[in-house]
């Protein structure tokens, strides 16, 4: 990979570096460091833990990724291609083995590697090789794609998600495969073949469900939310942590009880309140009218990335928008759905504010690439 100048050249070819969008990602990662740190505060306290400790290590990833939103940012994408291959080969390496002796186990799933105090999830970093793979392929097929490429598209994406789903991460398989299908979609796919996989994907799901191809605990995630007045015992946990998530939110009211304040989250009700469930933090504390503010501002971190896809000029920089824009659309739509009780419970993180390094890095750098596609447009 070559660097570009860091000005100069690219904004005379008709692309500029989009300031908004970077200073948007850094605002939403900083304000979601103080609802991590509002959200775990009390707990630690109360184990006698330093109550920031959870706060500094996300700054510490925020830092980190923040730089390299800017690195990418200043990289020429059309030189993806020499590397994209190696980046996937390297990704289905690591998910080999992480679930191997080499990976560590907790809470059931064994998706991390242990170095040191840090835990990286390779899964995170998938997402990223396959929108990489997939669209440097689709640039190949400028005049479309035909049956016999979106079967090797489909080959490519199935082996990582396959290895995702063992770990098993039924989450990060499902932005995957969305992400997939918007990024065959924007790269041309006959219409009749979307359908096809619309409805390949509706049987699968089904199937998977009836057929007990998911664990149990996976399809009560899935479907407590449909059943949230059940009295079915196996699914009272997943219900439990909807039913305090929605609590949080509705406690806030219109105003909110203010920052560092809020029955919910002080007194550690809402599970995974700082990972999977962040936006009850928000809501309890800043109500209505804030939920609606950071809602808004992770719309205009969408609206920035659909617009790079819009604009592109070729091939290769509008289908990697449009993966990213997927993949970071959805992330938003189902963490926010899950904690109002409208979507599934999947463990999808919030992007930007949700505690953990593996997945600010990974929204960090995937914001650069398209940066790297925005800097470079038209030249």
């Amino acid at each position: 990979m070559v660097m570009a100048p860091l000005t100069g050249s690219s904004t005379k070819r008709g692309g500029e570096f989009d300031w908004m969008l970077a200073l948007a990602t850094v605002v939403l990662a900083v304000f979601g460091s103080i609802m991590i740190y509002t959200a775990t505060k009390s707990g630690l306290a109360v184990a006698g833990l330093d109550g920031s400790y959870f706060l500094k290590r996300q700054m510490v990833f925020v830092v980190i990724g923040a730089v390299a939103m800017l690195v990418v940012g200043r990289l020429d994408y059309r030189r993806a291609e020499q590397f994209a291959t190696a980046f996937y080969v390297v990704l289905l390496v690591l998910l080999v083995l992480v679930l191997s002796p080499f990976g560590s186990n907790a809470l059931g799933a064994q998706r991390w590697f242990a170095i040191g105090p840090l835990l990286i999830q390779p899964s995170e970093f998938a997402v990223i090789a396959l929108i990489l793979a997939v669209s440097t392929y689709c640039s190949r097929r400028p005049e479309g794609l035909t049956l016999r490429d979106v079967s090797r598209l489909l080959l490519m994406a199935a082996v990582p998600m396959g290895l995702i789903m063992l770990q098993p991460d039924l989450g990060t398989a499902i932005i995957m495969a969305i992400t997939l299908l918007v990024m065959l979609a924007v790269a041309g796919i006959p219409g009749r073949i979307l359908l096809l996989l619309l409805l390949g994907a509706a049987v699968i799901t089904v199937v998977a469900v009836a057929g007990g191809f998911l664990s149990s605990y996976q399809v009560h995630r899935l479907t407590s939310f449909l059943n949230q007045n059940s009295d079915n015992p196996s699914l009272q946990q997943a219900i439990y942590n909807v039913k305090q998530a929605k609590i949080a939110i509705g406690s806030g009211g219109f105003w909110g009880s203010g920052i560092g304040h809020g029955a919910q989250t002080n007194l550690g009700y809402v599970p995974e309140q700082q990972t999977d469930f962040i936006f009850t933090a928000v809501g309890e504390q800043l109500g209505f009218l804030g939920s609606t503010l950071v809602i808004a501002a992770l719309g205009f971190v969408g609206f920035r990335m659909l617009r790079a896809a819009m604009t592109a000029k070729e091939t290769l920089g509008r289908v990697m928008c449009a993966g990213v824009f997927a993949f970071f659309s959805f992330s938003v739509f189902q963490n926010a759905g899950m904690t109002m009780g409208i979507m599934p419970v999947t463990g999808i993180p919030l992007p930007f504010l949700s505690y953990g390094g593996s997945a600010a890095l990974v929204f960090f750098m995937a914001t650069g690439m398209v940066l790297a596609v925005e800097a470079r447009r038209g030249g």
